[in-house]
């Protein structure tokens, strides 16, 4: 099998890609910035103005600066590379505090209450009336960066009116107070592979190891554990990093980041994440791989069936049953050619059912 891990060279994805090459036949490593999309009749994709390779799969990384062109290869790949763990629309979505937080709020994933105004004027009426101290946003940002505290109406429209300048959106955000810490937890597949609190250093509300904040060792609750599986999930995304708020009302998400860094984590981690990263990319895209044989058997079991001169074909299955209601596998549905808006006569006695049109 051969992969491909795209990023801008971060350290992180340099470890991941080094495990990736004890998990595959063959690992490329590709830059991001040397990455073109053509699109049109015949659109491709370009490394270094050569066609891209043929991949199994394709992990792709980058900061939120990218995320459209990331968008744009992860759709032009989307039905070709058998596997790639992060789903188109997650590289605008997840890039974007506002979106990510509509998607949460559909699915119902706690977070601290939050606010969206249309413009200055609005804004500043909504910041008379929530209760300080406050969190205010930019939606694109990662590392802490564009994250702002306020602890009274005249701090935060004084920020309010530097963003009306810059004519920035921006998100208003309830403050949690946790003692300047927050929890990181690293969703791979269906669970937690690591997880820290990250505590901010002095005089300094944000946490993120990038502004200077330190990581420590931290057991979490089955609660902080499925909220952390569910908003990646809801984000469409296999590996996920998700950052978490204990507060007096139980774990809130705050952020998600699907590039997220890895030496932190490491740091106070007693497993080696990278290799868990690729050990659960190799196992996807064997699933894959083997999905797509299966599919190919099915459609070529149909083709010579067309062959067959005996006017029944015979499959060997298990039923599956929705209630008291039984459920046709696909291929006998595609054997039979049955169609939803024509009528059937259905005949039936124990242990035998006839269906003829």
């Amino acid at each position: 099998m051969n992969a491909a891990l795209v990023s801008l060279g971060s350290t992180s994805s340099l470890m991941i890609a080094e495990a990736m090459k004890k998990q595959f036949d063959h690992v490329d490593t590709l830059q991001l910035k040397e990455i073109e999309v053509r699109l049109g009749k015949e659109g491709e994709i370009l490394y270094r103005q050569k066609p891209l390779n043929k991949y199994d799969c394709i992990y792709l990384r980058g900061s939120f600066r990218y995320a459209n062109l990331l968008r744009s290869i992860a759709a032009m790949l989307e039905g070709k590379v058998p596997y790639m763990p992060l789903c188109t629309s997650s590289f605008t979505t997840v890039h974007n505090k506002l979106l990510t937080h509509l998607i949460l709020q559909q699915s119902g994933i706690p977070m601290p209450k939050t606010y969206v105004s249309p413009n200055v004027n609005a804004s500043k009426e909504l910041l008379k009336t929530v209760r300080y101290p406050i969190v205010m946003k930019l939606p694109e940002g990662t590392q802490g960066k564009g994250v702002m505290f306020a602890d009274s109406f005249s701090s935060a429209s004084s920020m309010l009116d530097a963003l009306g300048v810059l004519n920035q959106p921006f998100i208003v955000q309830e403050y949690v107070e946790t003692g300047g810490s927050d929890i990181r937890a690293l969703v791979v597949g269906d669970k937690v592979v690591a997880c820290m609190r990250r505590i901010a250093k002095t005089d300094e509300k944000r946490a993120n190891i990038h502004t200077g904040g330190v990581g420590e060792t931290v057991q979490l609750s089955r609660q902080a554990i499925n909220i952390a599986i569910d908003t990646a999930k809801a984000l469409g995304v296999d590996i996920c990093g998700v950052d978490i708020l204990e507060g007096p009302q139980g774990p809130l998400v705050i952020e998600a980041n699907i590039s997220p860094g890895l030496q932190g984590l490491s740091k106070v981690s007693t497993i080696d994440i990278p290799e868990e990263i690729a050990k659960y990319l190799r196992r996807k895209t064997l699933e894959s791989l083997s999905n797509r044989v299966s599919k190919k058997s099915a459609e070529e079991v149909i083709h010579e069936s067309k062959q067959e001169s005996s006017p029944f074909q015979e499959i060997v299955t298990e039923l599956t049953f929705r209630g008291d209601r039984v459920l046709l596998p696909e291929l006998a549905t595609k054997l039979a050619k049955l169609k939803e808006r024509k009528e059937y006569t259905i005949s039936i006695k124990k242990g035998k059912i006839e269906i003829k049109e």
